[in-house]
């Protein structure tokens, strides 16, 4: 299917949310002259998480993740891009230090996407909220993971699905300025991806045993966020607030987010018993994000608590950590391998509500909906890409998945079919299997693309 920007007299598609997927699906359909109407409820209704009217608007971490081949998001950038992703053009070209992982700018970033949606003459913005699904024409219901309460209505109607939801938390957002440099220092664990000569991109507050756990028991004492009318709150594993991690075990951040190993001072060479790190939230390193720790502490605890960590006793939080719904429908039983629903295939579905973690993943879904739903429009029928690509793994896992165990997911290699085996006696090194499995996705990505 070449792109083309000359306008098709099929049929105009209706994009329900400008987030990561709507996004992108929109610009993958004008690329092949297809009108699109694009919805967005915000800024005329916002969400607990969202502070702006703009597309594709990061309200978690800023970074994409690994950006190198022997990483499976990794390979899922490199194939996105391939497919010309407005959502990993915009995120090159607002990309900010981070070590190996592609970290963004997430002002820029949204706005970059925001222009050049708004600049394409086949896009129709309709702002407001979509209380009811239409009745005809093609659909893609891309309303993420904070789908309005009408919508979710409508959805669990459609669907028949009585439980679409679990929750996720965010972590806060720290003024650079107010970190303590005399404690705080930069550096990548191992020095990694760092020249010599240069900081990290990692600012560290580093942790003896006694203030971890004395830390780690103020998480668990801690007031949290209320809850009415859910007895259960099943957190993805991915984005476990951390408080969360700390009432599994005392030790458990410190192999996880706070794990010290290869952060040694790098003056002192001192080691430590754990570390927080943050990370850059924008171009001029003025905000910082706290690297995995998503929060479910009320705001005041999260002040409190926080201002324990060495280097952050005077730390002015920007933003504080929040919990919020994620929606996701168990996509296995509805969803066929192009995200059509089997019982209405005019209405597709794309993100994170397909079940898929991330932005990346948010994103690349609604990549594969907007090719999906050209050749519908075209009167084609949709082909999706094979299993050994790292968007054919991910489309598997949303369709074939046994029902029974379905949750949210990253991409990752476990998904895709084992790499070449190396010939001879030596054996392949876990980043060697890991680049050949890449290397055979994107071997085989270009030949679907060139079918």
């Amino acid at each position: 299917m070449s792109d083309s920007s000359t306008p098709s007299t099929q049929q105009t598609v209706t994009i329900i949310g400008a987030g990561l997927a709507g996004s992108e699906a929109a610009w993958q359909l004008t690329r092949r002259g297809i009108r699109v109407r694009l919805h967005e409820m915000r800024p005329n209704k916002m969400t607990p998480a969202h502070n702006t009217g703009n597309c594709a608007e990061l309200v978690c971490s800023n970074t994409f993740r690994a950006d190198h081949l022997e990483n499976a998001v990794g390979l899922l950038h490199e194939e996105m891009r391939r497919m010309n992703s407005l959502i990993m053009r915009c995120g090159d070209e607002a990309r900010i230090p981070a070590g190996t992982a592609l970290a963004v700018d997430r002002e820029q970033f949204s706005g970059l996407v925001t222009s050049a949606l708004k600049g394409e003459p086949l896009i129709e913005f309709i702002e407001g909220e979509v209380a009811e699904i239409p009745k005809e024409g093609l659909v893609l219901i891309a309303s993420g993971p904070l789908t309005s309460d009408a919508l979710y209505a409508e959805i669990q109607a459609l669907t028949g699905e009585e439980h679409l939801s679990f929750f996720d938390a965010i972590a806060p957002v720290i003024d650079g300025e107010s970190v303590n440099m005399d404690i705080a220092f930069w550096k990548n664990r191992y020095d990694k991806n760092v020249e010599e000569g240069e900081a990290g991109d990692y600012l560290n507050c580093p942790m003896n045993e006694a203030q971890y756990k004395a830390f780690i028991k103020e998480l668990v004492d801690a007031e949290k966020v209320a809850f009415k009318g859910f007895e259960e709150i099943p957190f993805f594993e991915g984005c476990m607030p951390i408080e969360e991690m700390a009432e599994r075990g005392e030790d458990t951040p410190r192999f996880g987010p706070m794990k010290p190993v290869g952060l040694d001072h790098p003056k002192t060479g001192e080691r430590y018993y754990a570390v927080v790190q943050l990370r850059r939230d924008n171009r001029m390193g003025s905000l910082l994000n706290m690297v995995g720790f998503q929060t479910k502490m009320t705001y005041g605890e999260q002040k409190r608590v926080f201002t324990m960590i060495p280097g952050l006793e005077d730390a002015e939080f920007f933003r504080l950590g929040s919990l919020h719904r994620n929606t996701f429908i168990k996509s296995p039983a509805l969803l066929d391998d192009t995200l059509r629903l089997k019982k209405e295939p005019r209405i597709l579905f794309a993100g994170q509500i397909t079940g898929v973690e991330g932005y990346v993943e948010s994103a690349s879904m609604g990549l594969m909906a907007g090719r999906f739903l050209a050749a519908m429009a075209q009167g084609e029928e949709p082909v999706a890409p094979p299993a050994d690509t790292a968007h054919g793994a991910l489309l598997g896992h949303v369709s074939g998945t046994r029902i029974e165990d379905f949750q949210p997911m990253n991409i990752n290699f476990g998904l895709l079919p084992p790499g070449r085996k190396r010939e001879g006696k030596r054996r392949f090194s876990r980043a060697e299997r890991r680049r050949s499995v890449s290397d055979q996705a994107l071997e085989t990505l270009q030949k679907w693309l060139e079918e």
